[in-house]
């Protein structure tokens, strides 16, 4: 079978969909497949979003999609051709989740694209399945039948494997798991963290309103603005070049003021790049005092030096190493972020392909690593000083039993709980920790513990 090369002028959203689907199934990033299509392809508006919703979409929905195929199909999915599947992924995708989509134009472009794509002896078992679909749908009864098993249910409709399922069952009940799942199959907001030292929020939102965007503030976050509409390339928004704001989740923005650092201190952000936090530090510190940025991967901090620049601060130093060996920062610093490498499952709405790729493996190995660096990083801190804990996942094994294995083998440690006047006790739990619960508080699912060292040794 022929892989034409598309033609950057003609080609339709679906096709270009294909395309990156195809990347995706092969292994890409679901955001780098988009990019590099997007950036040869000459789309209009609504097509670059139509493109971008299906193959977010359909990689998102992956597990429903299959079931469908395994349903409707007299062959399972895994046993279809990879790109056949990809075909029948796009147009179940269209009649289940794209209600704007009229059915027929649904139907005819996915069959056009079988017939475009080296299936031409199969458009009659493609437009087959996606009838046999619109027939079940119109009768009322869902053409996804579903096991009465609420874990397999819940991962079957929301499209979620079942070892995640089972992880937030555990901790929130079935109910509470369902609400999650939906809301971190919607498309993500997009938060704005406005820069103090050079301009103030309502400053902002005023230039944002201006330019036709609507935004809302968070009554917790003084910095904090969230866009209402699809504001299309970020760095063409009013403000970006002059440095008035950064792209920062509410909840990631949290973070840095359950840090609360001070004015002349010296800090430590272990594991720095992109650089999100540490430059929120600087502004909380007025630019004054001294923030050490610690990367291990020296191609992820040229991001972090670009907002350096672009934010015009003058208080971060940039430290390349692993924060497990750096011996020239024990007992220097005041406070010390530890903003640890994760899972992620806070933030699946955001990396459409993240569910398929972490693993209960690679939490197990991401819970030694963190371990390895909350022990490490402790040391950085002075005597009375304060280190923060934050992953922005919602898996105990990374968070409660990371800072409970931490407390119970360092005497000198202990958890910080929130005082009831704090604008954040709404987050905090019975333990003292901070969570975040998307489904909830309507942002990133996050998890924060600050703890205290304390002058006396165990």
């Amino acid at each position: 079978m022929q892989h034409q090369k598309f033609k950057s002028q003609n080609t339709s959203p679906r096709q270009l969909a294909f395309f990156a689907l195809r990347d995706v199934h092969k292994g890409s990033y679901a955001d780098v497949a988009l990019d590099r299509v997007l950036q040869k392809a000459n789309l209009s508006a609504p097509d670059r979003r139509l493109m971008t919703e299906l193959v977010y979409g359909c990689t998102r929905r992956l597990r429903t999609l299959d079931t469908l195929i395994d349903q409707l199909g007299k062959k399972k999915s895994h046993e279809q051709p990879k790109d056949l599947r990809t075909i029948l992924h796009l147009g179940l995708y269209q009649l289940r989740y794209q209600a704007r989509i009229p059915a027929s134009a649904a139907v005819n472009t996915t069959v056009q694209l079988a017939k475009e794509n080296g299936f031409a002896g199969l458009t009659g078992f493609v437009n087959g399945m996606l009838r046999n679909y619109i027939r079940c749908a119109e009768t009322s009864i869902d053409p996804l039948r579903l096991p009465e098993n609420p874990i397999a249910r819940l991962g079957i409709v929301h499209s979620f494997p079942d070892w995640i399922i089972q992880v937030w069952i555990d901790q929130f009940g079935v109910a509470e798991t369902e609400k999650l799942c939906i809301w971190m199959n919607q498309t993500p907001a997009i938060d704005l963290r406005v820069n103090p030292l050079r301009t103030s929020t309502p400053e902002v939102e005023t230039v944002f309103q201006a330019a036709g965007f609507s935004c809302q503030r968070f009554p917790d976050l003084p910095q904090a603005l969230r866009l209402l509409d699809n504001p299309g390339p970020i760095q063409n928004l009013p403000g970006f070049c002059e440095g008035w704001w950064s792209v920062q989740d509410s909840s990631a923005q949290l973070v840095s003021h359950f840090l609360d650092p001070q004015p002349g201190e010296v800090i430590i952000d272990a594991c720095a790049a992109p650089g999100g936090k540490t430059t929120h530090i600087a502004e909380l510190m007025q630019d004054l005092g001294t923030i050490w940025a610690c990367e291990y991967t020296p191609s992820r901090l040229r991001k972090l030096q670009e907002n350096i620049q672009r934010l015009n601060l003058n208080s971060i130093k940039i430290c390349i190493g692993d924060s497990r060996n750096l011996p020239q920062f024990i007992n220097s610093a005041d406070r010390v972020l530890l903003d640890a490498p994760c899972s992620g499952l806070g933030t699946l709405h955001r990396h459409a392909d993240a569910r398929w790729r972490q693993t209960p493996e690679t939490v197990q190995e991401l819970s030694t690593l963190q371990k390895e660096l909350i022990s490490h990083t402790s040391t950085f801190v002075k005597n009375g000083g304060v280190l923060v804990y934050a992953t922005c996942t919602l898996h105990p094994t990374e968070n409660e039993a990371v800072i409970e294995s931490f407390l119970a083998e360092n005497a000198n440690w202990q958890i910080e709980p929130l005082s009831i006047n704090s604008p954040f006790f709404a987050y905090s739990t019975p333990q003292g920790w901070l969570k975040v619960l998307p489904h909830q508080h309507g942002m990133d699912g996050f998890f924060m513990a600050r703890l205290r060292k304390t002058n006396h040794s165990g």
